[in-house]
């Protein structure tokens, strides 16, 4: 770790000086040169010069701020001290207007040091969002996904359906993504490494506000470039960030049912050298979700007695959070970015356990009462620190950040079970559990980035990356007698610490009319855990000796050939590995279930996949298609495994009522899981106002796993399909013009597991917005789960138990969302002598 960050501050200190000496005039090329633009932002339809147009000037592929100003009022505007030996990206937006984009180069042929080049652009013409045909509007609208062979790019800001939610809502209408019912996100089934602006994070979806999203990158088969463990892909959650002068902001306020309550403020200020930026959020949602659970108990396979068990929960989630940051452009090539984030959520939750005892007649045998009120908090901040340079040569550069996450929790939960025959006489006498725990944890990950295009098709990517991630956890049970209380075996205090290095390199070129992308990464990974009471200690690390060194490497190796106008095709492979998290490897018991308690296995060892992948995209004039066939082996799958408890278990956790035939859920290492896949994915434009873009993934999924002598293995065919409606109302009556809505239906087939069946489930979500002041107001209405039917179920059936089970997460809900955007252009915070005044700040 101490290597890396001397490399890094190194390098940053280097980069400056070196930085400084290029830009000071006796350093700079005798044939430099300075340049100047000119130009005249006018009306498309009309020919007249567009008063107040915003003039920004990036570097190429960067956001790096080269120059800008308003438009005067015949709609000139002039920009000087340029480098001529830089590509420019020139942005023209004003109110009202479609935003036009100009890339820019200097002619330097000729030219000597002390000469201006000045180039005329002319007129550029902005075209109206919308403009009359007969009585209809028109409406260009770019499409909520974009479809690439790498990745897919969903666009929040049409989502309607997740206006005022959290990124759980947002991840519940993108394809290709399902949520499970503990809000756990799944792409391809497969469970994704998310990342917040390309970084790891320690903020959950459900923290992340959906209007502060700009949009969501789903990479299926990452790159050597991207972190190993990403066996599932990678979801990028990209944060929404203004970089227009003057300044800008969104304010936002909603209200739902259950319980629904939710603010945003963002505001932006660029001007000058500077970008400043804040965000404050508030969320709050409830609900009362029911579970119920059907079983039989069996011996040897021969059924006993029945069990079933019906619970509601009283759930109350309030979630709260400000982000703020400055962008510093020191010059046109080094850029400094800091960042911060302060965020925490309170939650609520009382349960009520209804519990049926049946005999073998399915008569009742006694009856079972749980009530349990949990309370728990927790705390998030992250800081983000990150450096760029662009060299002279156009797309290098180097990059360098520095990110640290720190997490605290707190919870306390009370438990009551009482047990009655069916005439109300007490069966047992009652027992009371109280539970009490805290945590916290702290994640630092430096990085550094080199990009260093060799020629039009060529290009060298590398960087080190270094990653420790320190979690400490106490929890402590107790059972409660009368006014005493004895601490139960289940107490557990844990700490691990989890580090991995990595460094890789890519090449990308292009051979026969091939492009072609060789990839290597290499990560040595390791894991310590411990049992702090006990002092046992666990873990693994990865190489462990040489004869393992090829558990540290990871190749990938991406081919792919145009074959026709808009069509493309690509053949990719990786090799990626998934390291068992914390609560997989915690044998702490969860016992807020008395009949399915959970404990992870500390003895779990990393997965690694083998992942191939053939693409075929085609963009035609109304729409566009992505056809993936994909097959993934997984050495080690990482699986569910549940069996009843044993009599030792059940004496261990008798205080604490947990029931006999209670099933206990865990972990373990499967021999190997494969999946073969096709995921189809078509967005069409039908007429100027509808598009819809249905997705179907189809897979065959084998398992071959043994558990103590006992045949896991299982194989079986599942689909799931998701289909959004967008459609957007044009007309000349105000009432009707401007309104849009979407729905988004989604269906999950059963799937096998190693012990039974996931259950099928559907849901479908609406929304409505309307636009009014001249765009800059919406107001949105959107309904979730409309019909009530998202909820997941599970069938498990072994020699010794079947059971038929489904849980929920939330329910139904409604919400209505007010958002509102403001700005001002010619807003200063500093305010300067107009001798020193800066010239992108002209007016």
């Amino acid at each position: 770790m101490k290597p890396v960050l001397a490399l890094l501050l190194a390098k940053i200190i280097t980069l400056s000086v070196c930085a400084q000496i290029e830009n000071s005039p006796r350093n700079k090329p005798a044939a430099a040169g300075t340049g100047k633009l000119i130009g005249r932002i006018v009306d498309a339809k009309t020919n007249k010069g567009i008063e107040a147009a915003s003039v920004q000037l990036f570097q190429k592929n960067s956001d790096i701020l080269a120059g800008g100003m308003l438009t005067k009022p015949n709609g000139d505007f002039d920009i000087i001290n340029l480098s001529i030996t830089d590509t420019f990206k020139l942005e023209a937006t004003a109110i009202g207007y479609a935003k036009q984009e100009v890339i820019i180069t200097f002619d330097k042929s000729g030219k000597g040091s002390g000469f201006t080049v000045e180039k005329d652009l002319g007129n550029i013409k902005l075209n109206a969002e919308s403009h009359y045909l007969n009585s209809v509007t028109v409406v260009g609208q770019k499409p909520a996904l974009q479809m690439g062979i790498d990745r897919k790019t969903f666009d929040v800001e049409k989502n309607l359906a997740s206006a005022g939610g959290t990124g759980i809502d947002v991840m519940r209408n993108i394809p290709s993504v399902t949520v499970d019912v503990d809000g756990n996100v799944l792409l391809r089934n497969n469970a994704p490494q998310i990342f917040v602006d390309g970084r790891p994070t320690i903020l959950t979806l459900d923290q992340i506000p959906a209007d502060n999203i700009e949009r969501v990158e789903l990479i299926t088969n990452p790159s050597a470039k991207f972190d190993a463990a990403s066996t599932g892909g990678i979801i990028n959650v990209v944060l929404k960030k203004n970089k227009k002068i003057g300044l800008n902001g969104l304010v936002s306020a909603g209200a739902g049912s259950p319980n629904i309550y939710n603010g945003n403020l963002a505001l932006n200020l660029r001007q000058g050298k500077f970008n400043f930026f804040v965000n404050g959020n508030y969320n709050q949602s409830g609900g009362r979700p029911k579970t119920e659970t059907y079983r039989q108990n069996k011996d040897n396979g021969i059924v006993t007695d029945y069990f079933n068990q019906f619970a509601f929960t009283d759930r109350n989630r309030r979630f709260a959070g400000v982000r703020f940051g400055m962008d510093f452009f020191l010059d046109n090539r080094n850029t400094f970015t800091l960042t911060q984030n302060f965020g925490g959520g309170r939650f609520t939750n009382n349960e009520e356990q209804h519990q049926e005892y049946l005999n073998l007649h399915q008569q009742p045998d006694h009856y079972g009462y749980r009530t349990s009120d949990s309370r728990s908090t927790n705390g998030r901040t992250s800081t983000q620190f990150v450096f760029k340079h662009n060299f002279v040569e156009s797309g290098k550069s180097i990059s360098a950040d520095i990110n640290y996450n720190y997490g605290r929790n707190s919870d306390n939960t009370n438990i009551l079970n009482t047990y009655s025959f069916p005439d109300g006489s007490m069966y047992a006498p009652e027992s009371r559990v109280r539970n009490n725990g805290s945590g916290k944890n702290n994640q630092i990950t430096v990085q550094v980035d080199y990009v260093d295009p060799q020629g039009e098709d060529n290009k060298l990517e590398t960087g080190v990356r270094s990653y420790i991630n320190d979690f400490t956890s106490f929890f402590n049970a107790f059972f409660v007698n009368n006014s005493s209380e004895i601490k139960l075996p289940l107490s557990n205090n844990y700490q691990y610490r989890e580090m991995v290095n990595a460094a890789y390199v890519t090449y990308t070129g292009k051979l026969l009319g091939i492009g072609y992308q060789a990839g290597l990464r290499a990560e040595h990974s390791k894991f310590d855990g411990e049992l702090v009471d006990s002092a046992k200690k666990f873990g693994y690390q990865f190489p462990g000796n040489i004869g393992s060194l090829f558990d540290a490497l990871f190749p990938s190796l991406y081919l792919s050939k145009n074959i026709g106008e808009g069509q493309e095709i690509q053949l990719n492979y990786s090799r990626r590995i998934r390291r068992p998290d914390f609560w997989q490897m915690n044998p702490f018991v969860d016992i807020n279930d008395p009949l399915n308690i959970r404990q992870g296995n500390p003895a779990l060892r990393p997965e690694f996949t083998n992942s191939f992948e053939f693409n075929y995209n085609k963009i035609y004039n109304s729409g566009s298609f992505l056809g993936v066939i994909y097959f993934r082996n997984t050495q080690g799958d990482i699986t569910r495994y549940s069996d009843t408890i044993t009599a030792a278990q059940y004496q261990q956790l008798n205080n604490a009522a947990i029931d006999p035939s209670a099933i206990l859920n865990t972990f373990v290492n499967a021999r190997y899981q494969n999946r073969l896949g096709a995921e189809l994915t078509l967005q069409q434009k039908v007429g100027q106002h509808l598009d819809i873009t249905p997705t179907v993934d189809m897979q065959y999924k084998k398992v071959e796993s043994k558990v103590n002598n006992t045949d896991l293995s299982n194989e079986g065919f599942n689909w799931e399909a998701k289909l959004i409606i967008n459609y957007r109302f044009a007309s000349k009556a105000a009432f009707w013009n401007k309104w849009s809505f979407q729905v988004t239906g989604g269906y999950e087939s059963p799937e096998v597991i190693p012990q039974g069946e996931r259950k099928e489930m559907y849901a479908v979500d609406f929304g409505l917005r309307k636009e009014f002041f001249k765009n800059k107001a919406t107001f949105t209405f959107n309904i979730n789960d409309v019909f009530n039917s998202r909820r997941r179920g599970i069938i498990n059936d072994t020699e010794n138990f079947y059971q038929d089970a489904y849980r929920r997460w939330d329910v139904r809900s409604f919400r209505a969302t007010l958002a509102y955007k403001f700005g001002k252009t010619d807003f200063q915070l500093f305010k300067r002598s107009s001798g020193h005044e800066d010239h992108e700040e002209r007016d």
